[in-house]
Order: structure tokens, then sequence, then C-alpha cells
């Protein structure tokens, strides 16, 4: 049952949660060691809350998941992990990630319950919009740049980056959908709602639209933004974007991947190599030059 919980709580995809470290690495704060130690225990408790709706999630969706291909073979859908269970220990772990956020920073713990909230209202009506559903999806990733922000004494982060996160979230969020729709096909309506509001040619000008405005968005960020390096090095990181961004489409279209973002940031070694090398020349751009 302990493994069921386990898995029900998604651990691979709390890498999604990384993006808290935006505005502590982006301010040049990474070896400040107080402003270090805050953002990662923020991470830790954003691993908490989101684990804590995916666990809300599964127990909203258990009837139409026992119908998917895929998710009837999550534990709540299959029995594995009884309802009970599910619900006292989504419960719990809300109450130790807000009371223990409110100590850490109130602003962070409100970012918290928000994120909860609308994750909440997404899983019993906002997922069955199109459109919006993946809106929503994107506020949640901005919120994970936010609550970093409210972790530390910002000094040089650019709202650019705000920017740039949601125009990317939007772009995985689309992709999502459209692995989604080609995985379940002429069926894909009675297993998501939303789907009936897509199509695959759709989904490929929302991709292709939000594909080149976060390319150029984090263009003008790299020379425009108040505080990158004057000499204009920043912008030796954008083919490493290009590519990466690239190579996602290449994943959706051609090997049919993408349906979780997650999994292809931990399995796909080309696009782990192009994000490694990306952040690799933001440190040295931002803390060596």
């Amino acid at each position: 049952m302990l493994k069921a919980l386990i898995k029900t709580m998604r651990p691979r995809q709390w890498s999604k949660n990384i993006f808290i470290f935006a505005a502590l690495v982006f301010d040049k704060q990474l070896f400040v060691p107080v402003s270090f130690l805050r953002t990662l225990a923020g991470f830790f408790l954003f691993c908490l809350i989101a684990s804590s709706v995916y666990i809300f999630n599964d127990l909203f969706d258990v009837e139409a998941d026992r119908q998917h291909p895929e998710k009837k073979n999550r534990p709540i859908p299959s029995g594995q992990l009884p309802v009970g269970i599910a619900w006292s220990a989504g419960v719990l772990l809300t109450i130790v990630a807000l009371g223990l956020a409110w100590f850490l920073a109130p602003a962070f713990m409100a970012v918290l319950a928000l994120y909860l909230v609308l994750n909440i209202l997404y899983s019993k009506w906002l997922k069955h919009v199109p459109i919006l559903d993946v809106l929503v999806l994107a506020a949640c990733f901005v919120l994970r740049v936010h609550a970093g922000v409210t972790l530390i004494d910002v000094e040089r982060f650019s709202p650019w980056l705000y920017v740039v996160m949601t125009l990317l979230s939007l772009f995985l969020g689309f992709g999502k959908r459209r692995a989604e729709l080609a995985l379940l096909a002429h069926g894909a309506g009675s297993h998501r709602k939303v789907l009936e509001g897509y199509t695959l040619p759709l989904l490929d000008q929302y991709i292709m639209i939000v594909s080149g405005t976060t390319i150029v968005a984090y263009s003008l960020y790299t020379f425009s933004a108040p505080n990158v390096p004057d000499n204009h090095s920043m912008m030796l990181t954008i083919p490493f974007v290009v590519y990466t961004i690239f190579r996602y489409m290449y994943l959706i279209e051609v090997k049919h991947a993408g349906g979780a973002p997650e999994e292809v940031l931990l399995t796909d070694r080309p696009f782990q190599v192009g994000m490694v090398l990306w952040a690799l020349t933001v440190l040295a751009v931002f803390y060596l030059s």
C-alpha cells in the first residue's frame, strides 16, 4: 500500500518543480547559502503540495481513469490504493505543506494555496474547457516561478522570465494534448472530454505559434532584460533553447511522445544534453562573466 501511495504521489513529476529555482539562479543568488536553503526547502514543500494535487486528481477521475488504456493501471483506479487511505494522505500532505510554508514565508504559502485551489478547479471543471485547460496548466508553471521569487529578496530578477515561462508551458501543454489525441485516436472524447474540442491540425497550429513566440521572447530576454550581462553573452544560450524546442517537436510529431513532458526530460538523452548545455552556459554567463 505504501508503494502504491508513493506511486500516486508521482515523484517522477517533481522535476516540474525545478522552476522554483529560476529566481535564485537568474537573480545571481545561487551561491548565497540562505537563499539557496530557503529555495531548496520551498522546492520540497512544492513537491508535497503537488503530490496532494495528484492524489486528489486521481480521486476525482477514478471512474474515467478506469476506462483509459494507461491510467487504468494507476493505484487508485486499479484498487491497489483504497480510496479512504488516498483521501487521508492527500489531506495530510496539504496540511503539512501549507503549515510549513507559512513558517518559511506567508507569501509562499499563499502561492501554494493558490496552486492547490487552481488545480482542484482544474480537476473538477476547467480541464473540460478547450484552450482554458492548457492556460491553467501554464498558470501553474508560472506559479512555480513566482514561488521562488517569494522565498528570497529579489534584486535583479527579470519579469521577462514570466513571459517566457508562460509561452513555454503553453507549448508543453498543447504538445501534451496532441500526444493524448494521437494516442487515443477516435475514442479520445470518451477518455478525456476536452479532447473533443481539439483536432491534430489545430493543435499543430497552436504548437507552431507558441514555439515560435517562445524563441522570440527568450531571445529578447537575453539582450534586453536589465539583469543580463552588458556584453550580451546571454545570447549564447539561444541555440540550446532552439534545439530543445525543436527536439521536443520532433518527439511529438515523429516519435509520438510528449504525453508526459516529465518523461521526456527524464528519458530522452539528446533532450537532456541540450538542457544541460543550456544550464551550464547560463551559469557561466551569470557567474563567471
